[in-house]
């Protein structure tokens, strides 16, 4: 027993590089998904083995000791040489891979991706899936912080940083929603919330333009706002995919160009550069014909003007 506690492992190293990352034991716990007991116990066994005090968990949030400073750039390095090996010993297929953590957009929710769950669930029989769904921008954050594998997402109109790979899936344009038959002009906008990335998008576009049209309403739902849409309250500005998201009321609104200069928005995938290898070309590679046939063809043949700026990439 007392052997096994003197040994540095990896499980203690990502044990710690989270609590140091979080800041908080618990917050470390639910990100690794175990007890805040077990992250504790970890920690206790890595700093006996390595004989230094590495956290000061005394403190609120948890601070790194000067120790534990020096440590965390080794830990990084061992983690991502560990990530790197893994994906080496793994088969071209994936069929290697134990467990991949993978964040996808809302957007995506209702089809796109269980149905790229299934795919990946044959090609990867011993893999097991944990899934995280949300807002690009907190997915991105997740991302960054180590929380995930890789990320489907929104990209931003920030320059691509050094510590990610990119891999382009789906090209879209932003259109206008409103009633049958309605002059938006005589109607408010109701605006998609400015909390989530697309929003601020869209806002910001609005705003280049010198634009600042009357709205009452700044909601964070798809189907929410096309209800309203489809009452007469509003008109709106959302993508193809948010329409195929909230198909329902697909019937009950008209789809328009934009009123204005036209905006767009890319989704892609992202990994940490140079940990999965292969891996993320993979997915994309069952992603877009999956994207082709559930998202843009239908949406090309309600509404065929939508090309090509409506594409996979």
């Amino acid at each position: 027993m007392a052997e096994a506690e003197g040994r540095v492992t990896l499980w203690g190293i990502e044990v710690f590089v989270a609590s140091a990352e979080e800041g908080s034991i618990s917050a470390a716990a639910r990100r690794l998904g175990v007890s805040p007991s077990a992250v504790s116990q970890q920690l206790t066994t890595l700093e006996a083995a390595l004989g230094a005090s590495l956290l000061d968990r005394a403190s609120r949030p948890v601070q790194v000791t000067p120790a534990g400073a020096m440590f965390r750039r080794h830990a990084q390095t061992i983690l991502n040489a560990a990530s790197e090996a893994r994906a080496e010993l793994a088969m071209a297929d994936l069929s290697g891979l134990t467990t991949l953590r993978l964040g996808v957009i809302e957007d995506f929710d209702s089809d796109v991706t269980p149905r790229l769950l299934s795919t990946l669930a044959r090609d990867l029989k011993g893999c097991r899936f944990l899934l995280e769904t949300g807002a690009s921008h907190r997915l991105m954050d997740q991302l960054e912080a180590r929380a995930l594998d890789i990320v489907i997402a929104a990209d931003t109109d920030q320059p691509a940083e050094d510590w990610r790979e990119i891999h382009p899936i789906l090209a879209e344009p932003f259109v206008a929603v409103a009633p049958p038959g309605a002059n938006i002009d005589d109607l408010p906008l109701i605006l998609y919330t400015a909390r989530h990335l697309m929003g601020r998008q869209i806002a910001a576009h609005l705003a280049s333009h010198g634009l600042k049209p009357a709205h009452r309403f700044e909601l964070d739902s798809y189907a929410a706002i096309l209800a309203m849409v489809a009452g007469g309250e509003g008109w709106t500005i959302l993508t193809p995919l948010a329409l195929h998201q909230a198909r329902a009321f697909r019937e009950k609104v008209q789809v328009r160009p934009l009123p204005l200069p036209a905006l767009s928005r890319t989704l892609s995938l992202s990994a940490r550069a140079g940990i999965l290898q292969g891996v993320p070309a993979q997915i994309v590679a069952r992603l877009k014909p999956l994207i082709a046939e559930v998202v843009v063809a239908p949406a090309l043949a309600s509404t065929p003007w939508l090309a090509p700026a409506l594409r996979v990439l």
